[in-house]
């Protein structure tokens, strides 16, 4: 698998099933990693993604390694949920032996690369590749075309339970009547969105730098991915396309609420323009003021032009000072010492948690764990757990 060897282990031959059942049309690989070593589970069929609530095993199960908890799910059924570790040890002496490989080839790849983030990369409209980043895509699903209605002017699909907006990415928006065709589906709370694709081509991980910008509408720039020059989908373009609102923060909170958190000023550092224009709209949502600069000397600056925020986000890897040294510096100024400070970082080195946390940092958030930086956001905010507006 992209060059490197891949241990498969069978899910049915791990449950002990009986394989008479098993059907001769393809298989699908659930690509798992535990710590530094990856390995494949081979599955008959895979459904779809969900969120749920965790439930510990029960005790009589406890000694059965493959299980880690379970679930009911919303129709009563009871789902196991399986652990990767457990699976992992049972694979046997083929585990040891890859771990070490796949240990070393991190920390040679980790040393080598900066920024090396997961992306989606497909087809639409032309040969030329594009790509999104993987942590923003919710699902990727197959519409019947014959499906498709057009509502207030827009071109939408009946998906679970709601309207959601279909958008072509091709150029001429031009979509067939019928036949099935790719969806990548982007979710945000009770609120999805669709961009309608000719095909699925891989998911790769590799450095994000714009190399050319553009002025075309939905499309950051050209980057090297994979070895080949790729356009870079705007997300944040189509979500708007889909709901002038997508940005606007709306339900489940009071009107308080909402204006209090708009005055939380942000100061987003991060060299990368892409990172900028993809965070900026993503914290929004939260109802944050954002300024963002594209380097530490800049926000620097900003602070000697007697600039304040309410916390800092800042991304590790910048050119002149570096995030740690720029951390540093904050914790040695007389107003931001006592700023939250959140690093921003594709890295999650147990080595690079204990350094950001020596130099001043509160906090390690993956650039792409949106949820997980909107909690960080809101708990180093307010680490009373006190709401504010509400009695």
């Amino acid at each position: 698998l992209r060059n490197r060897l891949l241990p498969l282990t069978s899910l049915r031959d791990q449950l002990k099933l009986d394989d008479t059942d098993a059907s001769d049309e393809d298989r699908f690989v659930i690509v798992t990693q535990v710590g530094n070593f990856s390995f494949g589970i081979i599955v008959d069929k895979v459904f779809d993604t969900e969120e749920i609530v965790v439930k510990p095993v029960s005790s009589l199960l406890r000694n059965i390694s493959l299980f880690s908890g379970n679930t009911i799910l919303g129709d009563g059924s009871v789902i196991m949920i399986l652990d990767p570790n457990g699976i992992a040890s049972d694979i046997g002496e083929i585990s040891a032996v890859e771990q070490v490989a796949a240990e070393h080839a991190a920390v040679a790849e980790e040393e080598s690369n900066r920024e090396r983030v997961p992306l989606l990369v497909f087809h639409a409209g032309d040969d030329t590749p594009m790509a999104v980043p993987l942590a923003l895509v919710a699902r990727l699903e197959e519409i019947d075309l014959e499906e498709v209605e057009i509502s207030n002017g827009q071109l939408v699909v009946q998906y679970r339970g709601g309207l959601m907006p279909l958008l072509p990415l091709r150029a001429d928006g031009e979509i067939s009547k019928s036949g099935r065709q790719a969806a990548i589906v982007f979710a945000d709370r009770d609120r999805s969105m669709g961009l309608l694709v000719d095909e699925i081509v891989d998911i790769v991980e590799d450095r994000l730098e714009i190399e050319l910008t553009t002025e075309r509408p939905g499309m950051l720039g050209s980057a090297i991915i994979d070895g080949e020059a790729t356009d870079i989908v705007d997300t944040s373009y189509y979500l708007t396309q889909a709901y002038g609102d997508w940005f606007v923060p709306r339900g489940g909170e009071t009107t308080t609420v909402a204006q209090s958190r708009r005055k939380r000023r942000v100061l987003l550092i991060d060299d990368s323009s892409f990172f900028r224009n993809l965070l900026s709209p993503l914290l929004s949502v939260a109802g944050y003021s954002v300024t963002t600069v594209e380097s530490a000397n800049r926000a620097m600056e900003l602070y000697e032009q007697g600039k304040d925020f309410d916390i800092i986000l800042s991304d590790i890897e910048l050119p002149g000072m570096n995030g740690f040294e720029f951390a540093q510096a904050v914790r040695a100024s007389e107003r931001w010492a006592g700023l939250p400070l959140i690093a921003l970082s594709a890295y999650t080195s147990i080595d690079h948690l204990q350094r950001g946390r020596v130099v001043g940092f509160d906090d390690y958030v993956g650039k792409f764990d949106r949820d997980t930086l909107l909690r960080t956001l809101e708990s180093a905010l307010n680490p009373e757990g006190v709401e504010v507006g509400n009695d």
